[in-house]
């Protein structure tokens, strides 16, 4: 069994436990917004290839297209704060809009935009940048869980950023 210690409050993640995806939810969120989204970064640059099938393939990614077609419009640096709002929750009409796609289909967004990065279209992640200890420990951790784990955890991220505008 593999346990892991990523942050001050010692949470216990236990890839073999029922609590590993909530616990590490609970760890992503509590990184600092960059943190976050350079963790996604490196989760699509080192098990990328396991989530196209799984994300892509169950999501209705026409929903999405024209959010990512306004976002590869924008420049660089609007749409590293579009990246930033949503992770933040900021109300915006961008993050009311990525609100309401479904679940699967957030996950794909992310993917699609993480090959847009890949291809240089949206702004890439620094090559000098370098995750903090704590998002490197939790990277290690995602690593570690199953997939089905992995991709769940993934899922409940994403689903949980941006606005839903139906919401009260």
């Amino acid at each position: 069994m593999v346990y892991t210690t990523t942050t001050p409050a010692n949470i216990l993640v236990n890839p073999s436990s029922q609590d590993a995806v909530p616990n590490t939810i609970e760890l992503f969120n509590r990184l600092s917004v960059d943190d976050q989204l350079g963790l996604l970064w490196f989760i699509y640059k080192g098990i990328g290839t396991s989530i196209t099938p799984a994300a892509p393939g169950a999501a209705r990614l026409q929903f999405a297209e024209g959010l990512l077609n306004q976002i590869k419009e924008m420049p660089q640096q609007e749409q590293l704060e579009f990246m930033r709002n949503l992770a933040r929750k900021v109300s915006t009409p961008l993050t009311r809009a990525y609100g309401v796609l479904t679940n699967n289909t957030k996950l794909a967004f992310w993917y699609q935009l993480a090959v847009l990065m890949d291809q240089g279209v949206v702004i890439p992640v620094p090559s000098d940048y370098k995750m903090s200890t704590q998002a490197n420990s939790l990277l290690q951790v995602i690593k570690s869980l199953s997939f089905n784990q992995q991709i769940t955890v993934l899922r409940k991220v994403v689903a949980d950023m941006g606005m839903d505008p139906l919401a009260s």
